[in-house]
């Protein structure tokens, strides 16, 4: 049996001030240093399509955060899209969590069993109020939504 040593989102900014996470692509989640998977073309396409759109749809009413930390009790993931409070600067000294986030959404291309199982327990005991997974290979929406302890009790799939 292994023993993993879980770490708290201060020690994870102190391991990121020290230099040791230094060109690495990691987040911390459920107090473990993940890797993160390399976006394919059709991830980051997505992605910023969405992000434009939300821009000019929500524009006044929220930010768009693509792929910037948001921090929770023991997890500081970076999702692809975050749709957050307004203004901007109350993020200047601090990540946005879970009180200043409107909803979430992972593009899902090759990480659809993290994003669907772990990344969603973690987004509904943070009470994440909303949590979208686009799910590229299947070319579904699947939309989380009133999240109880580690699971959302609502779960929608739309497909094109």
């Amino acid at each position: 049996m292994k023993t993993l040593t879980k770490w708290a989102v201060k020690d994870y900014h102190q391991m990121i001030e020290a230099g040791i996470l230094r060109n690495r692509a990691v987040e911390l989640l459920a107090g473990e240093v993940i890797e993160m998977s390399p976006e394919k073309p059709s991830h980051t396409f997505y992605g910023e399509e969405l992000a434009d759109y939300l821009r000019v749809n929500l524009t006044g009413k929220a930010l768009i955060r693509e792929a910037r930390p948001i921090t929770l009790a023991n997890s500081e993931p970076e999702p692809d899209i975050a749709v957050v409070k307004p203004p901007r600067e109350r993020y200047r000294f601090c990540h946005p969590q879970p009180e200043d986030i409107f909803w979430l959404i992972e593009i899902s291309d090759s990480t659809l069993a993290k994003d669907v199982q772990l990344k969603s327990a973690i987004y509904a005991e943070a009470g994440i109020q909303e949590y979208w997974v686009l799910n590229l290979q299947q070319k579904q929406l699947i939309v989380f939504r009133s999240p109880q302890g580690k699971k959302y009790l609502s779960q929608q799939i739309i497909t094109q």
